[in-house]
């Protein structure tokens, strides 16, 4: 499977904000459209189209929150491709770019608690759950380097 990360840019956003989760996954993932917004306003945002072979099929961003410090905020795989190991291979590719930052100790990621896959999920990239986040609406997980 040829699966690979690419800058979102004025010639692939379109598509990226084309991209969509299921009915049930609406509540857990942010719409790209506005992720991608907020990305051009906010410094240290990072976006990433996945691609598979030269198709988009899924979005990342991260936030260097600090000098230490990078958050995963958003991670989708359209609806059309999930199932096919794409978000396994793709984070491992985005932990693999974000694990460059220079003088980095953590990554962080959170999703709802109500989410049944997300726990299992992050848990076998090392990330581990530390507790809610500060609204107390989505468990925070964390990788230390």
């Amino acid at each position: 499977m040829e699966i690979s990360l690419r800058q979102v840019t004025k010639e692939n956003y379109e598509e990226v904000c084309e991209l969509d989760v299921t009915n049930e996954q609406e509540d857990y993932v942010a719409c790209n459209m506005w992720s991608i917004v907020e990305s051009k306003y906010n410094d240290g945002y990072e976006t990433r189209a996945i691609y598979m072979k030269e198709e988009p099929v899924g979005f990342f961003m991260w936030v260097k929150e600090s000098e230490f410090k990078v958050s995963i905020w958003r991670f989708m795989v359209d609806k059309k491709h999930q199932q096919k190991s794409i978000g396994r291979v793709s984070l491992n590719l985005a932990l693999a770019e974000i694990k460059e930052v220079s003088g980095l100790k953590e990554i962080e990621i959170c999703y709802s608690p109500k989410n049944p896959v997300a726990k299992a999920f992050y848990s076998s990239f090392g990330f581990s759950e530390v507790g809610m986040d500060k609204d107390d609406e989505d468990m925070l997980a964390v990788i230390k380097l």
